[in-house]
């Protein structure tokens, strides 16, 4: 006893994909690839921007320390300011593992009065870097500070 089952045949014909359909559904399968590699692809150059970024936050904060580290203290005696008012460049690597030619960012640092009365200056770092092909970006840091601090 053979069985034999007519599943696949429809009102006499061959059922199966059409080459319209064929067509459609590799087009909607390149879309989705290349939608995948696109978000993949931005994803990874969003990382690198963001490493870059947090190194020459890093610069800038070091600059600000620095400063801050220096004496200051109009009360003493004698009298001790090794903090001035000033402005400077230094031009420093970003932190960041490369590999060949290392990443280079400027440090411009300027310390000025706020007030004299109370005393009062502002450091200020701008760590200007550029990406490859971008940029330039600049990430700003400022904060006050007051004698003997």
């Amino acid at each position: 006893m053979l069985f034999q089952f007519n599943c696949c045949r429809r009102g006499g014909r061959n059922s199966g994909f059409t080459v319209a359909e064929v067509v459609i559904t590799i087009a909607i399968m390149a879309l989705v690839v290349q939608g995948t590699v696109v978000g993949y692809v931005l994803s990874a150059q969003r990382a690198e921007w963001s490493a870059y970024s947090m190194a020459a936050q890093s610069l800038a904060m070091q600059a600000v320390e620095q400063a801050r580290a220096a004496k200051w203290d109009p009360q003493a005696w004698p009298a001790s300011d090794e903090l001035g008012t000033t402005s400077f460049a230094q031009v420093v690597v970003l932190d960041v593992p490369v590999v060949g030619t290392p990443v280079y960012a400027t440090n411009y640092v300027r310390i000025s009065t706020v007030s004299a009365n109370p005393p009062l200056r502002e450091l200020r770092a701008d760590c200007v870097w550029k990406l490859i092909q971008r940029g330039p970006f600049t990430n700003t840091l400022i904060t006050l500070r007051a004698p003997d601090q």
